[in-house]
């Protein structure tokens, strides 16, 4: 009898997972579908990419005839740009979703990571210009070459991030699963920090952190911003050349504006869903099963992002060496 209740307990609890296998389901063949059609993907990408570029130089002509009439539309256009351009493909959403879908964060700091990270692309951005073409007046092929290599050195970070990751989590999988080693025992046991019995009698450091380490909100930040946006560059040196570099300089930072709320909505989407994944899993699992599983999926998004690296650093072109529509 005790038999048949326990499989029908265990057949109740593996119901109350339906809702994370469907979501598994959908992205698995969501992931196939885009597979699919990236090679579409890619082609129209390079033409609106082109066409854009076309409208946002005709709209650089217009505000320097007119800057009171065309400035208005010159910033929103921008704006609409950044959003939409952050829906496409980049290695800023693979770093922030896997951050978010691996460690435990709140929301604001998320989001505030988001919005450092766009911003400072940004900047970067304007600064290239500045230094390259204005103070140390090199030509425009330095310039590109210049973003090439931040480029590169953004995808560097990427896999430092994942290395610290990496190792953060092997370290808390061997404190995990270490046998605790009985030292000694009185009737009047006094609990110390080193006294081995067993018992966590305070939440860790790292615990109390709760994901949320400042070296690697930095590389974070560090590793998305620090790639200059191909649209910010191609308005900045536009607009040098007829004269509105204040302007050009207003479009890129409305383009960052852009950018960072299409990112953040992304960051509370997938927070979110981490959020349903915690509340589903619940207290079913012992313990250390919930603490082993969840920092092994910290150790997953850490090789997840050392691969990512190293694809991203081979498939990095210099320019003018093919296709650049992200």
């Amino acid at each position: 009898m005790s038999v048949m209740v326990s499989a029908a307990a265990r057949k109740r609890r593996l119901l109350h997972w339906w809702p994370l296998v469907l979501f598994m389901v959908c992205a698995l063949v969501a992931a196939l579908w885009l597979w699919q059609i990236w090679p579409q993907v890619m082609v129209k990408s390079v033409i609106w990419q082109r066409d854009v570029n076309m409208k946002m130089s005709g709209l650089l002509k217009a505000v320097a005839e007119n800057p009171r009439q065309a400035g208005g539309a010159l910033l929103l256009f921008s704006f609409v740009y950044g959003v939409l351009h952050a829906l496409g493909p980049g290695h800023g959403k693979v770093v922030i979703t896997t951050w978010l879908a691996t460690h435990p964060s709140k929301l604001k700091p998320a989001i505030g990571l988001t919005l450092a990270s766009s911003l400072l692309q940004g900047l970067v951005a304007i600064a290239l210009v500045v230094v390259v073409l204005s103070i140390l007046a090199l030509p425009a092929r330095q310039l590109h070459l210049s973003s090439y290599w931040l480029e590169k050195g953004s995808y560097l970070l990427v896999g430092v991030l994942g290395v610290l990751l990496c190792g953060r989590a092997l370290k808390k999988l061997r404190a995990l699963v270490q046998t605790p080693k009985f030292r000694a025992f009185t009737p009047h046991h006094v609990h110390h920090e080193g006294c081995g019995c067993g018992h966590q009698h305070l939440p860790t450091a790292s615990q109390l952190q709760s994901g949320d380490d400042w070296r690697a909100r930095l590389m974070i930040i560090l590793s998305m911003g620090m790639r200059p946006c191909s649209g910010a560059i191609m308005v900045l040196l536009f607009s040098k050349v007829i004269g509105v570099f204040s302007w050009g300089v207003a479009s890129a930072l409305a383009m960052a504006v852009g950018t960072s709320l299409t990112i953040s909505s992304l960051a509370l989407l997938v927070h979110g869903f981490r959020q349903l994944a915690v509340k589903l899993s619940g207290d079913r699992a012992p313990v250390l099963w919930r603490q082993v599983g969840w920092t092994t999926l910290a150790l997953a998004g850490g090789v997840l992002l050392i691969s990512a690296s190293v694809i991203m650093w081979v498939s990095a072109l210099p320019p003018g060496g093919g296709l650049r529509p992200f």
